[in-house]
């Protein structure tokens, strides 16, 4: 209990910090809201087209892709929401030598990373946006959902967002022994994951796609999960959170190793820039 109140009074402070931020002007504050829309909208609509034009891709209908969209949408929104400023792509922070101002902090390292990218207000509104798709997705397809659907849905979806920070961590880790190479490796291995997200991948060829879930793990993000929850392919709804806990062990031993490594040579460099003072 003692950690979860130190968790919300944390999550509070960063909520208060990024209201004031967000809300200092009123222009920065609507092409904010309508830029972020704008992007999400664009990253799920060529998509839909397709889906649209054909009435569904493949073993898909429109509505199951658009569930699909939304699901995608979802897990993007999550990731923007809890984990900005550089706690997704945490090889910026490692390879920019800004890791020290969570070191010197009176918390845990863990705590810090779950706290200080926290931004409910400035960085929601793609979770919105996704929220809006897949609701119209939900109220489109003509099926009752049992409770335990519902709780598999919130596991699978919290699962997938697993999945992504921990193929960014993993990769990321690389920054600890080289920090200007690697500097912007989580950026574009998450933006490689995001690219494809929205992707059905039943046409793939079976080494592709074996690739696409495991060492690029694209398909978790919202293909292979969507699958199960909509029933596509019956399979067991726990397969995405196993290999959740999976991804999170490795990125976990690699970020241990690079930590370990980080307190035997220091930063070899330090630049500010995208560091929230």
């Amino acid at each position: 209990m003692k950690t979860l109140t130190t968790l919300i009074a944390r999550w509070r402070v960063q909520a208060y910090l990024d209201f004031m931020w967000m809300t200092r002007d009123f222009r920065f504050f609507f092409i904010n809201i309508v830029s972020d829309i704008i992007l999400n909208l664009a990253g799920v609509t060529a998509v839909f087209l397709l889906a649209e034009r054909f009435e569904g891709i493949g073993l898909w209908s429109r509505d199951q892709i658009v569930f699909m969209l939304g699901y995608a949408a979802l897990v993007r929104g999550f990731l923007d929401m809890g984990f900005s400023y550089n706690v997704l792509h945490i090889s910026r922070r490692i390879g920019r030598g800004q890791m020290d101002h969570t070191l010197v902090q009176p918390q845990p390292v863990w705590m810090g990373l779950l706290t200080e990218g926290f931004m409910p207000f400035s960085g929601s509104w793609s979770l919105l946006t996704g929220i809006g798709i897949w609701s119209w997705a939900i109220f489109q397809i003509d099926v009752v959902f049992p409770m335990y659907w519902w709780l598999m849905f919130v596991c699978n979806l919290a699962s997938s967002c697993a999945i992504v920070l921990s193929f960014s961590f993993a990769w990321g880790s690389l920054a600890f022994w080289a920090p200007v190479a690697a500097e912007e490796i989580s950026s574009r291995a998450v933006n490689f994951m995001f690219q494809l997200k929205s992707f059905p991948l039943d046409g793939l060829s079976s080494y592709v796609l074996v690739s696409m879930l495991t060492v690029l793990p694209v398909g978790f993000v919202a293909w292979y999960p969507c699958r199960q929850l909509l029933g596509i392919a019956p399979a067991s709804l726990w397969h995405t959170p196993l290999v959740a806990v999976v991804f999170s062990l490795i990125a976990w031993i690699l970020f241990k190793k690079g930590m370990q490594h980080y307190e035997q040579t220091g930063s070899q460099r330090y630049l500010g820039f995208g560091h929230r003072g």
